[in-house]
C-alpha cells in the first residue's frame, strides 16, 4: 500500500490554472513538445492552499470529472472546465494526497457514450491488472553528473557501442519469493556488476513504459510517461538509471509511437471519437498485433507523442532511444493487401504524416540533445533513416541492419557443407554496409515465438554448436556497425527465451557456456581498446576486404583501420570444420602481426589451434597486397591479428587481453 501523504508544492498557480493560452495554441498547433508539464496530475498550490492541477485532452466530451479514492469514486463530484475551443479540460482540487488513484470519468457529445480512463499523462500507474492513474510527482536528486557532461564521447558515431539488450522482468528473478522478478533498486547493482564484467558499453532496456499486457513485453503501451509499476515507483527507476550512469554504463529506453493496445482504459476512442487513432479501419488499426495506429496527422497527437520522448531524456536522463516498428509507421500498405490500405494524396503507399512525425521528431531530440542518439528498427531498404533532414532523410542517429541478422543468420543454420554455395551472405552486406549507420542486432526478435535460441540454431554437435556461436560473435565483433546481444546470448543461453522465467544462470557451470561468455567478454575489450574495430564503424574508410572470394573454403578475411593510428586489424573467419594449414593471406604492410584473440582458445571451449602468438609478414604479394601471412586458421572459428608498421624486429608476443 503507497503511503498516504501530501504531496510537496512545487508549483503554485497564477489564476486557475497551469495552462497558459500560449500553451493551449501551441498545443492545438502540434508544436508544444512538453505538454507532460501541464497536462496530467499536478502537485501546486492555489492561495497557499496545496492541491492537485488536472489537465486532459478530450475535445469531443460533454462533460468530464475527476473520480478517485479521494471523492468514493464519485463521477460527478470534482469536475474539470473547457478551456475555449481547445479541447483541453482542467481543474484544481485541494487536500489529494500523494498515490492517490485516479480516472477521467468522459461523458461523451456523442452516442450516450461514458468512460472511465486512465490519465494519458500520468507519471504513474497502478500495478496492473489494476488500471487506475497515481497521483505523484518526479522529484529526484541525480548524481550522474559527471556521465552527463561526457556521454557525448560514450554515444558518438566513432565510439564504441556495445549494447546489452535486457527484458528487465525476466533477466533474473526470486524464486524463493514465488519467482518473482526483480525491483529496479534490486536490479541496479547486479545488472551494473554483470554489464561490467561483460564489457558491454550500454544497457537497452524493452520498454519499460506501464502497459497492461506482461506478455506483450512492453510493445503494448498505455502509459507513455509512467514507467511501469511492476518493479517500483518512476524515482525507482531513475535510481537505476543513476546508478548505471555512475558505473559508465549508458542507457537506451525502447519507445513504442507506432501503435497502441486498445484495452477500454487506455488512448482508444478517448472521449468516444477517435482521438489518438484514425476513425477508418483502414488507417487505424494494425492487422499484425490487433492495436491501434496513431494519427500522426493530428496536430495534437504529434505534440503527446514529442512529449513523451523529451520526457524520457528531460526525466530520465535515457541516453538513446530506440523507436520501434519503424517500417510501420513508413508505410501505409504495411502488412495488407490490395484494398485494405487508403493510399496518400499522391496515390502513393507512404505515410506523409507519420514521415513528418519522425523527422521532427530527431530535429527536436537532437537539437535539445546533441549527445543522445535515435535508433530506427527499421526492416526495408527506405533509404537514408539515418541520414539528416536537411539532406532528405529521417534524422535518425542509427539503424538497425536486420538484411545483416537476417543473412547471417540463415548462413550460419547451414550445414558447413552447403556453406560454400551461399557464400554471397556473408559478403553481401558490404554492398550496402555503409549507406546507413548501422547497428548489428541479435535480439529478442531472434530467440522468440518457436525460433529457438541462438545455440539452437547452429548444426552439428554441442562442440560445434558453440563454436559456430562463438564464430558468428566473432564475426559481428569484426564487422563495421555497433554490436547489440540479447540477455543470455553471452552465455549461448540453451532454451528459447522465456518472460515468465529468470534466465538459466546455472548453465554457466557448464564450461562451454562459461567459454562463450568469456569469449565474449573479450570480444567487448577487444572492441572498445582496438580503436581500429570501432572508429569507422559508419564510415568506409575503415574496412577492406581481403578475401571475400575464398567460397570453396568458407572462408573470409578482412582488415580494420582506425581514425588516428596505424594500427590495423586483421580479421580471420573459418565456416568450416576443416582447419586451414598454411593459408596464406595478404596484408598491407610488414612486420610482426600479433594473435590478439582466438576463438579456438581453449579457455573459450575450443581445441586450441593458434599461431603461437603471432607471424611475420613476408614481402610476397597476395590478395592485392603486398605483404603476407602464412597462418593455420583454426575450425569454426574467428581469429583477430594486431599489426603496427614498421615492426623493426621480433617481440614477445603478448596478450592483449588479460586471462
Amino acid at each position: 500500500m503507497i503511503e498516504k501523504l501530501y504531496l510537496p508544492t512545487t508549483r503554485v498557480l497564477h489564476g486557475e490554472t497551469l495552462l497558459s493560452e500560449e500553451d493551449l495554441y501551441l498545443f492545438n498547433e502540434g508544436s508544444h513538445y512538453r505538454m507532460y508539464r501541464l497536462l496530467g496530475a499536478h502537485p501546486c498550490a492555489r492561495s497557499g492552499v496545496p492541491g492537485v492541477h488536472f489537465g486532459v485532452w478530450a475535445p469531443g466530451a460533454e462533460q468530464v470529472s475527476v473520480m478517485g479514492e479521494f471523492n468514493g469514486w464519485s463521477k460527478n463530484r470534482h469536475r474539470l472546465h473547457p478551456r475555449g475551443c481547445s479541447g483541453v479540460w482542467s481543474g484544481f482540487f485541494p487536500g489529494i494526497p500523494i498515490g492517490a488513484a485516479y480516472k477521467y470519468h468522459i461523458v461523451s457529445r456523442a452516442n450516450d457514450y461514458s468512460v472511465d480512463k486512465a490519465d494519458p499523462f500520468a507519471f504513474y500507474q497502478e500495478v496492473p491488472p489494476r488500471t487506475a492513474s497515481l497521483v505523484w510527482d518526479l522529484d529526484y536528486h541525480w548524481r550522474d553528473r559527471a556521465w552527463m557532461q561526457q556521454r557525448r564521447h560514450q554515444n558518438g558515431l566513432s565510439a564504441p557501442m556495445s549494447i546489452y539488450e535486457v527484458h528487465l522482468g525476466s533477466w533474473m528473478r526470486v524464486p524463493e519469493e514465488n519467482n518473482r522478478p526483480l525491483m529496479y533498486r534490486e536490479l541496479a547493482p547486479l545488472l551494473a556488476d554483470h554489464v561490467q564484467r561483460m564489457g558491454f558499453t550500454h544497457i537497452e532496456f524493452l520498454p519499460l513504459t506501464e502497459h497492461p499486457f506482461y506478455g506483450s513485453w512492453g510493445y503494448q503501451t498505455t502509459g507513455y510517461f509512467a514507467p511501469t509499476s511492476r518493479y517500483g515507483t518512476p524515482q525507482d527507476l531513475m535510481a537505476l538509471i543513476d546508478y548505471l550512469h555512475q558505473r559508465g554504463i549508458g542507457v537506451i529506453l525502447d519507445w513504442v509511437p507506432s501503435h497502441f493496445p486498445s484495452d477500454e482504459h487506455g488512448l482508444g476512442y478517448f472521449d468516444g471519437t477517435h482521438l489518438f487513432e484514425h476513425s477508418n479501419p483502414q488507417l487505424g488499426y494494425h492487422p499484425d498485433w490487433n492495436s491501434l495506429i496513431f494519427n500522426y496527422d493530428r496536430h495534437e497527437v504529434r505534440s503527446f507523442l514529442m512529449s513523451s520522448a523529451m520526457f524520457w531524456l528531460d526525466r530520465f536522463h535515457i541516453d538513446a532511444l530506440r523507436v520501434d516498428a519503424v517500417a510501420s509507421m513508413l508505410y501505409l500498405d504495411y502488412s495488407r493487401k490490395a484494398g485494405e490500405w487508403v493510399p496518400n494524396i499522391h496515390g502513393g503507399n507512404e505515410n506523409l504524416g507519420a514521415i513528418s512525425f519522425l523527422r521532427r521528431l530527431n530535429e527536436e531530440i537532437y537539437r535539445n540533445y546533441p549527445d543522445v542518439q535515435t535508433i530506427a528498427e527499421e526492416s526495408t531498404a527506405w533509404p537514408m533513416v539515418s541520414r539528416p533532414t536537411s539532406q532528405g532523410g529521417l534524422g535518425f542517429g542509427m539503424k538497425w541492419d536486420m538484411g545483416w541478422m537476417h543473412d547471417t543468420l540463415r548462413y550460419l543454420a547451414r550445414d558447413p557443407i552447403h556453406r560454400q554455395h551461399h557464400h554471397n551472405e556473408l559478403s553481401f552486406r558490404m554492398i550496402y554496409a555503409f549507406s546507413e549507420n548501422y547497428a548489428l542486432p541479435l535480439s529478442h526478435d531472434e530467440v522468440v515465438h518457436g525460433k529457438g535460441s541462438l545455440l539452437s540454431k547452429m548444426p552439428g554437435d554441442d562442440w560445434q554448436k558453440f563454436a559456430n556461436l562463438r564464430l558468428l560473435y566473432g564475426y559481428m565483433f569484426g564487422q563495421p556497425g555497433k554490436k547489440l546481444l540479447f540477455m543470455g546470448g553471452e552465455w549461448g543461453h540453451g532454451a528459447e527465451w522465456n518472460h515468465e522465467k529468470s534466465l538459466d544462470w546455472h548453465q554457466l557451470e557448464h564450461p562451454l557456456h562459461a567459454g562463450t561468455m568469456q569469449w565474449v567478454a573479450d570480444l567487448n575489450r577487444l572492441y572498445r581498446s582496438e580503436s581500429a574495430l570501432h572508429d569507422y564503424d559508419c564510415q568506409p574508410q575503415g574496412f577492406q576486404w581481403i578475401d571475400c572470394d575464398d567460397a570453396a573454403a568458407s572462408t573470409i578475411s578482412f582488415i580494420r583501420r582506425g581514425a588516428y593510428t596505424e594500427e590495423t586489424i586483421l580479421v580471420l573467419c573459418n565456416f568450416t570444420p576443416v582447419p586451414r594449414q598454411e593459408y596464406r593471406v595478404g596484408v598491407p604492410f610488414g612486420g610482426f602481426w600479433e594473435e590478439v584473440l582466438n576463438g579456438d582458445a581453449r579457455q573459450y571451449g575450443g581445441g586450441g589451434i593458434d599461431n603461437a602468438g603471432g607471424q611475420w609478414a613476408s614481402a610476397t604479394p597476395r590478395n592485392g597486397q603486398p605483404y603476407s601471412l602464412i597462418l593455420t586458421v583454426p575450425p569454426l572459428a574467428a581469429v583477430f591479428f594486431k599489426g603496427t608498421p614498421n615492426t623493426d624486429a621480433p617481440v614477445s608476443p603478448s596478450r592483449l587481453l588479460s586471462e
